[in-house]
């Protein structure tokens, strides 16, 4: 995936081009320090994925989005628009509406470290494949890919509460990479045997996939990670 790096401090734009670079699949075919270069970058290089500062300085990130999207109408040649993820030290809540808003993929605020970033840069990835994949999108697909939907929304399994689902749900997104059943449990005071039943679960409805870690004797350890 060609990613185009826009950031006004060199050395950020630098750090972020190595983490990319890094990641498998992904490599960066443009830097840009300002809100004009990025505009023409994009223009010149189609890239896959933008990662989009804030603060520019001579126009703001979220302008540089508006004005992204707003060429693709008047294009209209059919080719598929490039995703922004914002990577911002901007906190405040108005900014990151205002970025949803605008069409922003995601929004990561800085410092972060490699990994985080990396994350991010798989999830698009992910979402990127599940939608070529798509034809006819079903509405379990639609909930996969955009990930709003809380799991109390949709009917339980008999046995199973909204209210403790939706521990798990929130127990899975603040650990940082996998996790067992067992520590799972222990995040949100619940009985192995009741997290367990609640992962496995989104294991079956595609919220979570799951991976067996090998280590000394007897069974392996099941290991389970939010999907994208």
């Amino acid at each position: 995936m060609n990613v185009l790096v826009v950031d006004d401090d060199f050395m950020v734009a630098k750090l972020h081009s190595r983490y990319v670079s890094a990641t498998e699949g992904f490599r960066v075919v443009g830097v840009a320090h300002s809100g004009a270069d990025a505009l023409r970058a994009a223009e010149r290089l189609r890239p896959d994925l933008i990662l989009l500062d804030v603060y520019l300085p001579d126009m703001d990130g979220i302008s540089v989005l508006r004005e992204l999207r707003a060429a693709e109408e008047r294009d209209g040649d059919g080719r598929p628009s490039a995703d922004v993820l914002f990577i911002t030290a901007a906190r405040d809540a108005g900014t990151v509406r205002s970025a949803l808003r605008a069409g922003a993929l995601h929004y990561l605020i800085k410092p972060f470290n490699q990994a985080a970033l990396q994350e991010q840069l798989r999830h698009v990835a992910s979402l990127r494949t599940r939608l070529d994949q798509l034809e006819e999108a079903r509405q379990e697909d639609v909930d996969r890919i955009f990930g709003t939907r809380p799991p109390g929304s949709r009917e339980l399994p008999k046995g199973l509460a909204a209210h403790t689902a939706e521990l798990v749900d929130r127990i899975l997104r603040e650990h940082a990479g996998d996790l067992s059943a067992s520590e799972c449990a222990e995040a949100g005071s619940l009985s192995r045997v009741s997290a367990r039943r609640y992962l496995e679960y989104f294991v079956e409805t595609g919220r979570v996939k799951v991976t067996l870690r090998y280590g000394g004797t007897g069974r392996p350890e099941r290991r389970y990670r939010l999907v994208g």
